[in-house]
């Protein structure tokens, strides 16, 4: 069953918050302090992070941030306050999620489903499982690795799918919201600066290459053109 790790100083909410997981067949385990969820998360084995934002010693941000230097795993953010800067800078520093507190565990679960699923290396079809080739750039559905004038690119599970969406297909404009509905697969509140924070996060990740270009109020396409011999 995939193991998820929760951070968070408040000793009262990892039990019964576990328990509830494993209807859902996850195993939810707590650390009460970022160095302690640092020390468990190099040693391997969890397939997703959830993050309270108020912690000692550490603040959520800054530990989402050292995190994401050294592993690509899936981040959901616990924002106490809810407040948009508190999503903004999760997002920025390389959270896939944000969920505000007080929250309702099914719908964390749903959350947690969703990025689980994104990282799920599909047996997908032939006409789907071929690699996308561009000037410059080269993605692997399967093994989803990215690849930037041969050197391989490091994303995490919501950039590659927000980059594997406008390679689909190349030269379509998506919107702001179909995007935010194509990354998280259930219906949630639209939060469009999400979707310019990951676009933003993606272009400085793929530079020098201009991948994505922006249409004016009406969304985002991947500017590359494809390469002879894709798929």
């Amino acid at each position: 069953m995939p193991r998820i790790l929760l951070i968070d100083d408040d000793a009262q909410l990892g039990p019964p918050l576990a328990a509830y997981f494993a209807r859902f067949e996850l195993v939810l385990e707590q650390a009460l302090h970022p160095e302690q969820g640092l020390a468990l998360l190099r040693a391997g084995g969890f397939d997703a992070a959830i993050l309270d934002v108020m912690l000692p010693g550490m603040d959520g941000f800054a530990l989402c941030r050292a995190i994401r230097q050294e592993s690509d795993i899936p981040i959901l953010m616990l924002t106490a306050r809810g407040e948009l800067t508190d999503r903004v800078v999760g997002l920025e520093l390389g959270a896939d999620d944000y969920i505000p507190k007080p929250f309702e565990p099914r719908e964390l679960v749903a959350r947690v489903q969703t990025v689980l699923r994104r990282r799920v290396v599909r047996a997908a079809a032939p006409a789907e499982g071929g690699r996308l080739r561009f000037d410059g750039l080269e993605l692997d559905p399967v093994t989803r690795r990215v690849w930037r004038h041969g050197e391989a690119v490091e994303l995490t599970g919501t950039e590659f799918e927000l980059l594997q969406l406008l390679a689909r297909e190349p030269g379509r404009v998506w919107s702001r919201d179909d995007i935010l509905n194509q990354l998280r697969g259930h219906e949630a509140e639209l939060y469009t600066r999400a979707v310019d924070i990951v676009v933003s996060r993606l272009r400085r990740k793929l530079e020098p290459l201009e991948a994505i270009k922006t249409l004016r109020n009406a969304g985002y396409a991947l500017a590359l053109a494809p390469a002879d011999g894709r798929g």
